[in-house]
């Protein structure tokens, strides 16, 4: 193998770089990473099926019309992921003043005109075709990115060993903007991801705990101030009333929890069988094929079809924590981090609020919910954590 040059992955030549047949992409992705978040979208599009098959008035007397579309968001997510391989994280942080100006732009559109509202969230922006766009979902990848470009550029250059408060401050700043726009939507769910992602990345940027801690009594401050100056809006209030007390309302704000946790406690450890779920062909789940997908599971595939849901989440948290901590720029470390802590906080609160150990927040769950602008951020995360492992510095 004398002469056998090893290539060195450098901003300029993007993931796919000069490949050799000793380290080519394939063998350089991470296959359980991959594999696990195509399983969770095929999972999705069954159960999405299943929930919307029989109901008439969101299909328009198509059964498989919510099937087509889920299949048609995983195939322009899955582009989207092999862009942003092709493209490499590397590349991209150059890009990230557009890409977060672009974000926040578009965030503030739907306070315009042009936005519209969806179950209490004036979130949306619809397209034509019958087509809706939520860009808090894209917020989430520009705060990680920009945190991290700015976190990290002067720890990777060398010029110090963790970023200074003036660094910090900039990074929260940049994250704030957004955070704000998306809480006078309202789309509390939303925000607290945003939340869960600023304090994922400065824990893996290595800034001072002081900044950590300040985080989170500020964060209790602020909640209860929002609380106390009545800057909900009464269905949010509903809906941490019902969670506080689930009896509280059983035939109103309570009703979607009470129904999921029926759906989920009549599935037993095997299930009803696919298609077989009374509460589900019973339509007695609202919002089944978004929000409360997860109960179609626990319904008709019971604890074991649930729990192949939840230890595939698991696969990929567990190599994303892998990949952040293989990599030797603290750039991809952070993006890395923020991914995890967005993926684990949202899956928790959307299968959290269907047990009713969760408020009810209007999240999705991550590669198995029906929703577009969802399915498209987060497989261009998936993108992100492959160009961090394909670009990983080769030391032989």
């Amino acid at each position: 193998m004398a002469g056998f040059s090893v290539p060195r992955y450098g901003p300029e030549r993007g993931a796919w770089g000069r490949l050799t047949a000793r380290d080519s992409l394939v063998r350089r992705l991470d296959w359980p990473l991959l594999g696990s978040a195509i399983a969770l979208s095929l999972i999705g599009s069954i159960l999405v099926y299943s929930a919307t098959r029989g109901r008439d008035s969101l299909t328009h007397g198509d059964p498989y019309y919510f099937l087509f579309r889920h299949a048609l968001n995983t195939g322009i997510g899955f582009a989207l992921m092999v862009g942003t391989i092709w493209l490499g994280h590397r590349t991209l942080r150059g890009a990230v003043p557009v890409l977060y100006g672009l974000s926040v732009l578009l965030v503030m559109a739907v306070l315009t005109p042009l936005g519209a509202t969806v179950n209490g969230a004036h979130a949306w922006i619809l397209l034509p075709g019958g087509f809706s766009l939520q860009p808090s979902e894209f917020t989430k990848i520009t705060i990680i990115l920009g945190m991290a470009m700015l976190l990290a550029a002067r720890v990777d250059a060398g010029d110090q060993p963790h970023p200074d408060h003036r660094t910090v401050a900039k990074a929260l700043g940049l994250a704030a903007l957004p955070m704000i726009v998306v809480m006078g939507m309202p789309d509390l769910g939303s925000v607290m991801v945003m939340v869960v992602i600023v304090l994922g990345v400065l824990l893996a940027s290595g800034a001072s705990n002081r900044w950590i801690f300040g985080l989170l009594g500020a964060g209790t401050a602020g909640a209860v101030a929002i609380w106390q100056l009545g800057l909900l809006d009464d269905y949010q209030i509903a809906r941490f009333a019902a969670f506080a007390n689930p009896a509280l309302d059983p035939a109103g704000v309570g009703y979607n929890t009470n129904q999921a946790r029926i759906a989920i406690g009549s599935g037993g450890l095997s299930g009803t069988g696919l298609f077989q779920g009374t509460q589900t062909t019973g339509q007695f789940v609202p919002e089944q094929q978004t929000d409360f997908v997860f109960t179609v599971a626990g319904e008709e595939l019971g604890f074991l079809g649930a729990g192949l849901i939840l230890v595939l989440l698991g696969v990929i948290l567990w190599r994303a924590c892998r990949i952040a901590r293989e990599t030797t720029e603290l750039y991809g470390t952070i993006v890395a981090a923020g991914i995890i802590a967005w993926f684990a906080f949202q899956a928790f609160e959307n299968i959290g609020m269907t047990l009713g150990i969760m408020p009810v927040a209007g999240l999705p769950l991550p590669f198995v919910s029906y929703g577009g602008s969802s399915m498209f951020a987060i497989w261009v995360a998936i993108g992100l954590l492959q160009s961090i492992r394909v670009q990983r510095p080769i030391t032989a």
